[in-house]
């Protein structure tokens, strides 16, 4: 048996990840195994610069946490390494950055699962969501759609417009003539 000391810690480090679980829009779990210090290094600073948060985490702990949380469907995978990579504001950052590194990666980082808005998806959808364009490109391809419409429906009427002053152009060449 652990002593007390100990057991508050651990109690307090779940409390801690299943609010960090709770709070992200998004958390992507890796199996890190065979990555250099370096790649490694280079992978966290990529994280930062997206706000994502990244640590490496004991399977024991994020077992509880995923139960406090609701991912019971995230056990099967929480064998090996774990690494978690979360996100409050961007739900596709943890999985566009973690999955363009699996793929350079050759086979030594892959994806193991992630939650998006309270639910557990795996790898196949982490993918799709990491093809996904950024935020700014999907919100300039929305308003590009909204904006169509009222550009060609002044397109049309400026084309009618257009018609009644050449024709009235065309009267009044006539009678001048």
């Amino acid at each position: 048996m652990p002593n007390a000391k100990i057991l508050e810690e651990k109690k307090a480090a779940v409390t801690a990840l299943s609010e960090r679980m709770k709070g992200a829009s998004a958390g992507v779990l890796a199996d890190y195994k065979g990555i250099n210090v370096a790649d490694d290094t280079q992978l966290r600073r990529d994280l930062r610069a997206s706000n994502v948060e990244y640590t490496v985490i004991k399977n024991s702990l994020l077992r509880f946490a995923a139960r406090e949380v609701g991912f019971d469907s995230l056990m099967p995978v929480l064998k090996g390494t774990t690494a978690l990579a979360t996100s409050k504001t961007d739900p596709v950052a943890p999985a566009k950055i973690l999955g363009e590194y699996a793929k350079k990666s050759q086979g030594k980082y892959t994806i193991k699962a992630g939650f998006v808005d309270g639910r557990v998806v795996m790898p196949d959808e982490i993918a799709i969501l990491a093809s996904l364009p950024p935020r700014e490109v999907l919100l300039a391809r929305l308003l590009g759609s909204l904006s169509s419409p009222m550009s060609g429906l002044c397109s049309v009427l400026n084309g009618n417009i257009r018609g009644l002053a050449v024709a009235l152009g065309a009267i009044a060449e006539k009678k001048s003539a």
